[in-house]
């Protein structure tokens, strides 16, 4: 059965507000961000706290979609567009699991790519001028169809000066309502040596920890349709892109909301309708996947599954300084008498 996506037609968002809760219990661990830690915020409502940022969430979202085990997406999007990237013959990475989809260092920093000439000739047309959104949606349907709906800036220069972005279409938070702390701590135990050398790892280290109780978790979901439609792809691609956008939903709430070790969700329900527009229900895993293959076969002439490499040697940015420092101290020495 099809499924009706005519009550979206006269919405620019598809909007979800689907209670969540922790799977056992009642403390959670939130995210935490470097100089921070936890974002609480005051509102309105109160005092709010941050769960899981939209940044982690995109990520969140696209790796659901993602077969580990076999290294490709999960079978029901076979023939999707994405670029895998090998390393001495082995799988790296993928712009499916890449923070930055297809502006991975991975794929644009590689030395001597056949990969990023085929790009920039593809770019070619937005050298100059204004960015003609319609090619360069094409462009990205036809390389990593996931830029289009989690978003992608293409920064490097040589790619129309570094001017291509796409916001995100797709974006996902979870926020948290009516929070306290719920202060707690511990001891890593050294059971031989307790008065060891602690910067060595050695003896007891007494440690403190923040969690948090609260009235109510929401994962907030915005679905930018106008955005979709504005690509200008055509009724196939944005339909394409639409079940990719809800699959991934789907996937996330029938699947593992763990976001941390002590941080395990689930969705209050499993069948979530929209806050906007109001009564449109998120389809169930089965009508999805069957519709995406439909959907994938229609939009196969636009898309392609490329495989690049990266040869370059992959070390620690600070062992890489050491041995530039210690190369740049021979060239001194040489030139002594």
């Amino acid at each position: 059965m099809t499924i009706d996506f005519s009550s979206l037609d006269a919405s620019t968002r598809l909007l979800f507000s689907i209670d969540v809760r922790p799977v056992q219990a009642d403390r959670f661990q939130p995210t935490g961000f470097p100089s921070l830690g936890a974002a609480t915020y005051q509102t309105h409502a109160g005092q709010k706290l941050l769960v899981e940022s939209a940044q982690s969430m995109a990520n969140r979202l696209e790796t659901t979609v993602w077969d580990t085990a076999k290294e490709q997406p999960v079978a029901a999007l076979a023939g999707i567009s994405h670029v895998t990237v090998k390393h001495n013959g082995k799988f790296l990475t993928d712009t499916m699991l890449e923070s930055h989809r297809l502006n991975s260092p991975y794929i644009l920093e590689a030395p001597g790519s056949k990969f990023i000439p085929e790009l920039k000739a593809a770019l070619g047309a937005l050298e100059n001028g204004p960015i003609n959104r319609k090619l360069l949606a094409q462009v990205l349907l036809k390389y990593d169809v996931g830029s289009l709906l989690h978003g992608v800036f293409l920064a490097k220069k040589e790619l129309a000066g570094g001017r291509l972005r796409i916001a995100r279409a797709l974006s996902a938070f979870i926020e948290a309502t009516g929070v306290r702390v719920a202060a707690s701590g511990g001891v890593k135990n050294d059971h031989v040596n307790p008065a060891g050398d602690t910067a060595k790892g050695f003896g007891n280290v007494p440690f403190a920890r923040d969690e948090f109780t609260a009235e109510q978790i929401v994962l907030h979901v915005n679905f930018d349709l106008a955005q979709v439609r504005g690509y200008g792809l055509g009724s196939d691609a944005e339909r394409l892109l639409v079940l990719l956008g809800l699959h991934r939903l789907r996937k996330l709430l029938d699947g593992d909301l763990r976001l941390r070790t002590a941080c395990d969700l689930e969705p209050t329900t499993r069948n979530p309708k929209a806050t906007r527009p109001d009564g449109f229900m998120l389809p169930s895993l089965a009508d999805l996947e069957a519709e995406l293959r439909l959907s994938i076969e229609k939009n196969k002439s636009a898309m392609v599954h490329t495989e690049t490499v990266y040869d370059a040697k992959i070390e620690s940015a600070k062992k890489k300084r050491a041995a530039d420092a210690d190369a740049e101290s021979d060239d001194d020495d040489a030139g002594e008498e």
